[in-house]
């Protein structure tokens, strides 16, 4: 950490209307400071968001943004080393520092962070942990990369002991190239799972483990580390680890587990055991193995810190998630139409499992956007297709951007994607125009079917114009 200029009061922020820049930009402002920001993508909702709270935000990046007096700038990842204000900053001798660099200077000081990780899972987890610890009166503080249902926000500063914070794998600035999550000095942690993603900053899976690594081994000797033990990766990641490692998932190998599991129709009904002796039934209003999973890490975490399983037993069932997570977004005329930030393959795979959990018997349409840098690229040309199979019908639409992706690596082939999920006897098509999918399908659907857009993004507006377009369509 650089050295803070003391006194600070007015603070600015380089790219303001980021998911995890705008939370923090809230959480300063009611902490007590004068923020300000400027971004070059400021539009809604992050954009009325920040409005509601009484923060300005100055379009683009113009030096003479900095006029107004700021005493320290924290600079988002979108900054690259020649964005006018990072080099006004420097000329003014501003201090400046990354967004993880701030959640440590301002919100973790004498508190016990409890951080959450891996490559999955980790939004849905940490927002689960933080509603087990806050029914169990803990009054904890948590900084989450999306808006929970429970507390209608994606932080919450609080005078308990302990912080639940989304550690995120991706670098942190331009003069800050490594992980967010090794600034977060975990107390107590979990690593979801390890699987090759941010393929536009890391070449391999060896340096993504690697990374997961490093962290492990950052964990105090009196901390504790719980990992998936189903995933071979996660675990190797673990082995060089100075405190306690447990592990939690499907497997008998592992020392949190269910004995039972049942889907339903309204989620997940589970018997877990924890070193072989039984915690009882748990009811979950999350569909999918994956959310089971979720839940048993953010349980781990909340037992750690003294949460019993009876408290968790009666917080699960009133858990609300967070948003774009299999979020129902409406049901016009019969049709259910839900809304998910699935765009790497695994996560595309369980959340079509999830959905289809829930609707058995259901036609199930699936709309995709290759959004993400990693799903833009061809590294998981061959993935896609199978992720796919749990869906009725797919329709794709053109990569967000068309220009080649970072790195020089070679972009995704839609076509074949396309090409193989139909020899896999699945109606498939690329429909490039968001406009035009929406047609297609509201000129298709009927009651009971289930429509289940995912990108890494809006998509474009997506589910509400679907939603729009199958009510202009139905009889009045």
């Amino acid at each position: 950490m650089p050295a803070l200029p003391s006194g600070i009061k007015n603070i600015h922020l380089i790219g303001i209307c980021g998911t995890g820049m705008g939370a923090l930009a809230g959480m300063l402002k009611a902490s007590g400071y004068e923020v300000r920001g400027s971004d070059r993508g400021a539009y809604p909702p992050m954009s009325l968001w920040l409005a509601d709270r009484g923060i300005d935000i100055m379009p683009g990046y113009k030096a003479e943004h900095l006029q107004w007096g700021p005493d320290l700038v924290i600079v988002g990842n979108v900054a690259r080393r020649d964005n006018p204000e990072a080099v006004e900053a420097l000329r003014l001798g501003l201090a400046s520092i990354s967004f993880p660099e701030a959640i440590r200077a301002f919100f973790l000081k004498g508190k016990r962070p409890l951080v959450v990780t891996g490559t999955h899972g980790k939004t849905t987890t940490s927002a689960i942990l933080a509603w087990l610890l806050e029914s169990a009166g803990l009054r904890p503080g948590f900084m989450i990369g999306g808006v929970t249902g429970n507390f209608g926000s994606n932080f919450k500063l609080d005078d308990g002991e302990v912080f639940v914070i989304e550690g995120d794998e991706y670098d942190s600035a331009y003069f800050d190239k490594v992980p967010k999550f090794w600034h977060y000095e975990p107390a107590v942690a979990t690593i979801n799972n390890v699987e090759f993603d941010h393929a536009d900053i890391y070449p391999n899976l060896e340096e993504i483990s690697m990374v997961f690594e490093r962290f492990a081994r950052m964990l105090p000797a009196d901390g504790q580390l719980w990992v998936n033990g189903d995933d071979a990766r996660a675990v190797a990641a673990t082995a060089a680890a100075a405190c306690p490692v447990r592990r939690f998932g499907m497997g008998p190998d592992n020392d949190l587990r269910p004995t039972h599991v049942e889907h339903t129709s309204t989620g997940v009904i589970m018997d877990l055991e924890l070193d072989g002796q039984s915690l009882g039934r748990f009811e979950s209003p999350m569909p999918g193995e994956h959310n089971v999973r979720n839940f048993m890490g953010a349980l781990a975490l909340a037992m750690s810190q003294g949460v019993s399983p009876d408290q968790a037993r009666a917080a699960l069932p009133g858990f609300t998630s967070v948003k774009k997570r299999q979020e129902l977004k409406g049901k016009p005329s019969g049709v259910w139409v839900y809304d998910d930030f699935a765009h790497h393959p695994s996560a595309v795979r369980e959340t079509l499992q999830a959905i289809r959990a829930r609707h058995p018997k259901a036609r199930l349409w699936a709309a995709f956007e290759a959004k993400s840098n990693t799903s833009r690229m061809a590294i998981f040309q061959d993935d896609y297709p199978q992720a796919f199979d749990g869906a009725d019908a797919v329709l794709l639409s053109a990569p967000w951007r068309q220009k080649s992706p970072e790195g020089g690596r070679k972009s995704i082939d839609l076509n074949q994607v396309v090409s193989d999920l139909q020899a896999m006897q699945i109606d498939a098509q690329l429909i490039p125009d968001v406009e035009d999918i929406i047609q297609h399908l509201a000129a298709r659907v009927k009651p009971g079917d289930v429509i289940l857009g995912m990108s890494g993004s809006s998509f474009s507006g997506f589910h509400d114009r679907m939603i729009a377009a199958i009510n202009a369509l139905s009889p009045q």
